[in-house]
């Protein structure tokens, strides 16, 4: 999820305070951008977010857009290499933005053994609430969290964001562009920048840019993605949880491939294991 990590990561960092205080119930002082050292020849960890709060707690925030089994195991890992860099256990959080249901554990059981962390799905945020912040990256972030309107929410985000300077316009549209792929609505936010005063293309934009095409070619694979979901269910009815999950994780060419396969195949067992 890259493109939706490094956008999230900048709204964050930047104006979306009242996002982050309804995450962590604080205020941050500053933001440490560390990798976590190698120990018994484990991979460098990077962690996508790590703050200092203004009480001098550590708090770490990870982001995830779609559901991992594994993740607990990542959050321990997390957890150990903070407290030796900074001889101190940080408060963490995992984010999760993806939109099918949230499957995820947040703790870890076992012998002597209890770990857990704090597991929040973007869409238990207030929207609307976001939506009235001063700060234009709790807008931008409102089209994740719930709203009572996505259209109308989508074109509220967009007079916000036409009434900035033009470089911040320019960045919080390029970021809108690419969250709104999380939701199906990019379309829609297509739309709404057809009528704002942009003065130069944003696919230019030096850091987002890429991200966007990169979001955009995501977008025809989520349509091969749709179109081969409707053809398995009208042959063998509603996929399963796990079918799904590996048909979501699939690449462009995989899905070519599955579409000539699946008039042939006996079951969705047969076709997707």
């Amino acid at each position: 999820m890259q493109e939706y990590d490094v956008a999230l990561k900048l709204l964050l960092k930047g104006s979306a305070t009242l996002t982050l205080r309804e995450l962590t119930g604080t205020a941050v002082a500053r933001w440490l951008d560390v990798e976590m050292p190698k120990v018994h020849n484990v991979q460098n960890l990077r962690l996508d977010l790590l703050a200092e709060t203004v009480g001098g707690g550590l708090i770490h925030l990870e982001l995830q857009s779609r559901n991992d089994a594994a993740m607990p195991f990542r959050m321990i890992e997390y957890c150990l290499g903070v407290q030796r860099l900074f001889g101190q256990f940080p408060r963490q959080i995992l984010l999760y933005v993806g939109e099918a249901p949230m499957r995820m554990e947040s703790k870890l059981q076992g012998p002597n053994l209890s770990f857990e962390y704090g597991l929040i799905d973007i869409r238990t945020l207030n929207g609307d609430r976001l939506l009235e912040s001063a700060g234009v990256g709790d807008n931008v972030i409102a089209i994740l969290a719930r709203l009572r309107n996505n259209k109308e929410a989508v074109h509220k985000i967009g007079e916000r964001i036409a009434g900035l300077a033009r470089t911040e316009r320019e960045t919080a549209l390029a970021q809108l562009m690419i969250l709104a792929g999380l939701r199906h609505l990019a379309a829609t936010v297509e739309r709404e920048t057809q009528r704002m005063p942009i003065e130069e293309d944003i696919r230019e934009h030096e850091v987002l840019g890429p991200l966007i095409i990169r979001a955009e070619q995501k977008g025809l694979q989520a349509g091969e993605f749709t179109v081969l979901r409707r053809l398995i269910e009208k042959r063998f009815g509603a996929l399963p949880g796990w079918a799904a999950e590996r048909l979501a994780a699939m690449q462009a060419p995989e899905l070519e491939e599955l579409s000539e396969r699946v008039l042939d195949a006996g079951s969705v067992d047969e076709l997707l294991r």
